[in-house]
C-alpha cells in the first residue's frame, strides 16, 4: 500500500513536468528563438526569393554558396537571388507583401514605410545585440524604430564630402569654407556645390541645429512635422548659405566631371560614387576631406549632411524554424566578411564596425572622409515626397535677390500647405520636368480622361533635350519614367520613338506607360 502510494506520487510529479514542459506557450517567432545555441535544429533545405540590387546579384550568390558550404547549422538555402534595386523592392513589397522576397534590400528612409506595411520581421534580443555591437551608429539608427529593430544594416556609405584640387586648396584651407571661396576667386576656378538641391541644402541648416523631423500615422500617411527652418538658427544657416549661392564662383552641381570644364572647378561636394572620375581626373592632385565649417557673427559651423545606409530586411514568417533560418542568412550577409566582398568588389562602403578598420578601407581616402563627417551627419528618415521641392527653393530664392527673411517665410509656408492638400491634389497626376524653361520646378496639371488615362491641360513642345516624368500628388514619393518604370529614368522624345514636336502627354496608372499624342 505504502509502495503504491509512492508510486502514485511519483506519476503525478512526472505528469506535471511534463505539462509544464509541452504546455509552455511558445514565445512569438522574431527570427532568433530557433538559434542552435538554444537546442533547436534548423537543418535542412529552404526555398527562398532575395532581391538585391543589380551589381551584386552574381556576389550574392556566390556568398549564399558560402554560407551553405561553411554554416555548421545545416541550412542550405535554395535562393533565387533576383535583381531589384533598393527603391524598387521597398515599394514593391509594401504594395503586396505576401508576393515579396523573404530577404530583400531597402534605402534607410523607407523603413517606416515598409514596417507600417508588415514587411519587415522585428529582430529579437540576440540579434539586436549583435547589430548593435558589429555595426556603426549611423547605420544602426537607420534600422530603429521606437526600441525595436526591424534590419541589417548592409553599408554606410551614402553620404557626401569633398573633393578638392590639391594645388588652389591647400591643406590649411580645407577646413573653412571661407577659405575655400577666397581661394577658388583668387584662382578663377568654381566650387560645385548642388545647393539647389534639399539633400545637400541640409548641410546647412542642420549645421547651426535646425529640425525637420517627419510624423505619420500607422498607415504611413504624414500627419506633421518637426520643423524650424524658419527660426533664429535658420537664419544663420541660411546666410552661411547665401556666402556659396551669391558667389560668381558657384556652380549648382555635384559632378566631378566639373573639374575638367571650360572654367573648372576647384571643390566639388559629392561622394563615393564618383571616387574614380574624381582621382582621375585630378591626379596628383587629388585632394579629399570632410565638409568644411562656415563662420557667422563669429561663431563657427561645421557643415553636417545627410547619411544613407543601404540595409537588408526580412520578410516575417509563418514557421518560426523559416524564420530563424533566414535571419541566420541575412546576418551572414551583412556580416564582416561579406561585407569586405562587396567592398572589394564594388566598393561599398561597409556597415560593419571591423569592416571599417581594415587595412584596404583604412587605406581608401574617399570613404575615410565619409566616416570623418558622419560625425556630423543625420540619417535620412521617413520623408514626405514634396519636401525635396519645397527645401530646394530656398537656396534658389536666395540666389535670385530674395532676402532671408522671405525665402525662409516662403518655405514655411509651403510646408504648412502640406497638410491642408485635398484628397483630390494628393490624387492628381502631374508631369514635371524641363519643359518650358522650367527646371523641373513645375508641376504641370493633367485631367483624368474617360479611358481611366491622364492627359495634360495643354500641349507643350518638346526638344531633343526635354527630360520629364509623371508624379502623383506633386511629390516624389510615387513617380513614373521610362518604359513605365516607377522611379525609372527620364522620359525623352527618343526614348518613346517620336520626333521632336508639340504634344500631348498621357499618362496609364494602370500601366505606369507614358505616350505623346500630336498637338
Amino acid at each position: 500500500m505504502k509502495m503504491s502510494k509512492i508510486l502514485s506520487l511519483v506519476l503525478a510529479v512526472l505528469m506535471v513536468v511534463t505539462c509544464l514542459v509541452a504546455c509552455t506557450p511558445k514565445t512569438p517567432d522574431n527570427g532568433e528563438n530557433n538559434n542552435p545555441s538554444t537546442g533547436n535544429d534548423l537543418a535542412g533545405t529552404y526555398d527562398i526569393k532575395v532581391w538585391v540590387a543589380d551589381a551584386i546579384v552574381d556576389l550574392t550568390k556566390t556568398q549564399i554558396a558560402n554560407f551553405n558550404a561553411t554554416n555548421t547549422m545545416g541550412i542550405i538555402i535554395n535562393a533565387n537571388v533576383e535583381s531589384v534595386g533598393e527603391g524598387d523592392a521597398a515599394t514593391s513589397m509594401t504594395q503586396d507583401v505576401a508576393a515579396g522576397a523573404d530577404i530583400f534590400c531597402f534605402a534607410q528612409d523607407q523603413t517606416a514605410r515598409l514596417i507600417q506595411a508588415g514587411a519587415l520581421s522585428q529582430l529579437g534580443v540576440a540579434a539586436t545585440d549583435l547589430v548593435k555591437k558589429s555595426h556603426d551608429k549611423a547605420s544602426v539608427a537607420a534600422v530603429t524604430a521606437g526600441d525595436a529593430l526591424y534590419g541589417y544594416p548592409l553599408t554606410s556609405d551614402n553620404g557626401y564630402f569633398m573633393y578638392y584640387d590639391k594645388s588652389v586648396i591647400s591643406e590649411d584651407k580645407v577646413g573653412s569654407l571661407e577659405a575655400i571661396l577666397a581661394a577658388c576667386d583668387a584662382a578663377g576656378k568654381n566650387i560645385s556645390f548642388e545647393l539647389e538641391n534639399s539633400w545637400y541644402i541640409v548641410s546647412f541648416f542642420f549645421a547651426t541645429g535646425c529640425l525637420s523631423e517627419w510624423k505619420t500615422d500607422d498607415n504611413g500617411k504624414f500627419i506633421d512635422v518637426n520643423d524650424n527652418f524658419n527660426s533664429e538658427a535658420g537664419k544663420i544657416a541660411a546666410e552661411g548659405l547665401k556666402k556659396v549661392v551669391t558667389s560668381p564662383r558657384y556652380v549648382n552641381s555635384s559632378a566631378t566631371a566639373d573639374f575638367e570644364a571650360a572654367v573648372p572647378s576647384a571643390v566639388v561636394i559629392s561622394g563615393t560614387w564618383n571616387y574614380d572620375n574624381a582621382k582621375e581626373l585630378l591626379g596628383d592632385n587629388f585632394g579629399v576631406a570632410e565638409l568644411p565649417s562656415f563662420e557667422v557673427n563669429g561663431k563657427s559651423y561645421h557643415l553636417a549632411s545627410f547619411n544613407g545606409c543601404k540595409l537588408m530586411g526580412v520578410k516575417p514568417q509563418a514557421d518560426a524554424k523559416r524564420a530563424a533560418a533566414l535571419n541566420q542568412l541575412a546576418q551572414y550577409l551583412t556580416g564582416e566578411t561579406c561585407q569586405l566582398e562587396r567592398f572589394n568588389a564594388k566598393g561599398w562602403g561597409p556597415s560593419n564596425v571591423a569592416a571599417q578598420k581594415a587595412e584596404a578601407v583604412m587605406a581608401a581616402p574617399h570613404l575615410q572622409a565619409l566616416l570623418a563627417q558622419n560625425n556630423y551627419s543625420r540619417p535620412q528618415g521617413n520623408i514626405h515626397g514634396s519636401w525635396w521641392d519645397i527645401a530646394k527653393v530656398i537656396a534658389t530664392s536666395i540666389k535670385e535677390g530674395k532676402t532671408i527673411d522671405e525665402s525662409l517665410a516662403n518655405y514655411q509656408a509651403s510646408m504648412e500647405a502640406l497638410f491642408t492638400m485635398s484628397d483630390d491634389v494628393l490624387n492628381a497626376w502631374t508631369v514635371i520636368g524641363n519643359i518650358n524653361g522650367d527646371g523641373w520646378s513645375v508641376d504641370l496639371h493633367m485631367t483624368k480622361q474617360d479611358d481611366g488615362t491622364w492627359k495634360t491641360d495643354e500641349a507643350y513642345e518638346l526638344t531633343d533635350t526635354t527630360e520629364f516624368k509623371v508624379r502623383q500628388g506633386k511629390s516624389w514619393t510615387v513617380d513614373y519614367g521610362l518604359n513605365g518604370e516607377k522611379g525609372g529614368a527620364n522620359v525623352t522624345v527618343a526614348g518613346l520613338g517620336v520626333a521632336a514636336g508639340t504634344y500631348y502627354i498621357v499618362f496609364n496608372p494602370e500601366t505606369g506607360m507614358i505616350s505623346v499624342v500630336a498637338a
